[in-house]
Order: structure tokens, then sequence, then C-alpha cells
């Protein structure tokens, strides 16, 4: 049995991270990402296969408090007005379905940026300032912590479980909290571990560990699950054995792993066979989902109707 990283998490927090833990290497749990509140991937699924995936992503980026509307893309906005109110439907469904719940935050820097300001290309937010004590940056970023937290309390008042991922991708430069590296973006990631945990008492977290650096690793004590993104630049009928080999040498051997996102899904055949221990895989949304141009009809057909694969029991 893993034990939580945050020792008062819920009963149910505790029980799910136990189920993810024992579902390793005997199955894998559907997964799949939605950012509107349509959710038109999960319709184009159950269209397809008759079945849905048990475990939802959401995203948090509408709520983000510094969204400069004045300067961006009519392509922002679109996505910014899409995203609007995803944790009421999140919150609705979980409730409904008890599925899993896993969160993604596309997080508009704190301070200044312009457009789509989660990417450091649109932002001078200097997330090494975080760590200074009295900084702007510094105060920006727990005012935005609080904001976020008013949403996850809601699960857990609700006894809802989630699946947090924050920082995610920190081994890239494309977002401001790896832009000065993937050690930074694991401090910022500690910051939050002890705000949310400590002080704000947010205990139906599990958390989760998105980036395959060794020096970055934040410490067993503040990870739950560790995680990998996988876009392959080609389709290949992959278990994604070696990147699994990769992430536990760079993380830990004593925690739970998973596919936080793909482009193209695991091959559900080769998983029976080599039961490399991924928990759970989660497609990314639209077109990674929707059309052929990722992953096929007969490749979602193949994936749902595995008897290793484990889909919602409601659909």
């Amino acid at each position: 049995m893993q034990k939580t990283a945050n020792p008062n998490a819920s009963a149910a927090t505790k029980k799910l991270l136990n189920d993810l833990s024992e579902t390793a290497g005997k199955a894998i749990i559907t997964g799949q990402h939605t950012q509107t509140n349509t959710m038109e991937e999960i319709n184009y699924i159950r269209k397809e296969t008759g079945k849905e995936p048990l475990l939802r992503g959401f995203e948090l980026l509408a709520y983000s408090p510094n969204i400069n509307y004045q300067n961006a893309t009519d392509e922002c906005l679109t996505e910014v007005y899409e995203n609007r109110n995803t944790m009421q439907t999140a919150l609705k469904w979980a409730k409904e379905t008890g599925g899993i719940v896993t969160l993604t935050f596309h997080w508009f820097s704190p301070l200044g940026g312009h457009d789509k300001s989660f990417y450091a290309k649109n932002t001078d937010f200097d997330a090494e300032k975080i760590l200074i004590e009295g900084a702007p940056e510094r105060i920006a970023f727990y005012r935005d912590m609080d904001v976020i937290a008013a949403e996850l309390k809601k699960f857990q008042n609700a006894d809802i479980p989630v699946l947090w991922r924050p920082f995610h991708e920190a081994d890239g430069e494309w977002f401001w909290w790896g832009a000065k590296g993937p050690v930074i973006a694991s401090k910022l990631y500690r910051l939050m571990f002890e705000y949310y945990t400590n002080v704000l008492h947010l205990d139906n977290l599990i958390w989760v560990w998105n980036c395959p650096v060794k020096e970055a690793y934040p410490g067993d004590a503040y990870v739950d699950i560790v995680s990998m993104d996988i876009y392959l630049s080609n389709y290949e009928k992959t278990d994604y054995h070696q990147q699994y080999d990769q992430l536990i040498q760079a993380t830990s051997p004593y925690k739970t792993a998973a596919l936080a996102e793909v482009g193209y899904m695991p091959d559900i055949q080769l998983l029976s066979q080599s039961h490399t221990p991924w928990a759970y895989y989660m497609t990314w949304s639209k077109e990674f989902c929707i059309g052929e141009q990722y992953n096929s009809v007969n490749q979602l057909k193949s994936m749902y109707q595995n008897s290793y694969a484990i889909c919602a029991e409601n659909a």
C-alpha cells in the first residue's frame, strides 16, 4: 500500500492512490482530457466505442486571475471563454459518476504578460523571483494560489479526491514556470505543496510530479505519482516502456507512475503483454482524440474494448 505524501489526506484520497498503485502493472485506467464544458471528446469516444474513460482531465486556465483580455488574440480569448466554469462541470461529473478527476492548469503568468501568458514567450514574469521573500512575484504567486485553492476546496467539501498536477512539463522552457529550468519549477512545486497541505489543509489532493529530470525531483515526501507527457513525432506501436524506465530512474521506484499526457495512446495489446506499470494514461484533447490525425477509430476501439483497459462502468 502506497502512503500519501500528505499524512492527513482524506480517506477517499488515500483509497484512490492505493487503487492506482494496485492497478499499475495489472491493467491501465483509460483517460481523456477535455477543455470545454461540452466535453466533445467524451461524446466522440462513446459514439465510436460504446464506452467512456474512467479518468477525465479538466482545465483550469480560465481561472487564472491575471488574464490580459485587452491584449489577447481571438484564439486566446476563445480558449478562455470555452474553458469557463469547467470546475462546475468536473464537480458535477465526479459526483454523478464517481469517476477520477485530474486537473491541468495552464497558468497565465501572475504578473504582466499578454495573450497566452502561460507561455514564457508571452511574458517577462520571472519564476525565480518567487523564491525571494517580499518580491512582487511571490506576492502575486500566493494570491493566485489562493484563488485556485478556493476551487480545489469545493472538491474537498464534496469528499472528491483530485489528481493535482501543478507546473506540468517542468523539463521544458515553454511555460513560465520552466523557463528558468526544472529545478526552479521544483522549488515552486514544493512551495505550493507546503502551502496547500500545511497551511490551507487541502487534504483531497494526490500530488502528481510531471518531469523526468533527476536533479529536479522534489523528493518522495512531496510526491504521490510520478508522470511524463509524451508526444511522439510519428505514430509507433509502443507501451512506452523505455520512457517508463527513464522516468523511474529520474524520480523514484517507490511511486506510482502515469502517462499524464500523450498524443498517441499506448498500444493496449503490448501493455497487456509487458505489464509496464503505468496506472493510467490521458490522451490530450480535440484533434488528439477526435478524427484520424492521431488516434484512429480502430485504435480507440482496440483500447476501450480490451479487458486490460479500465473504463467507466456507467457509459
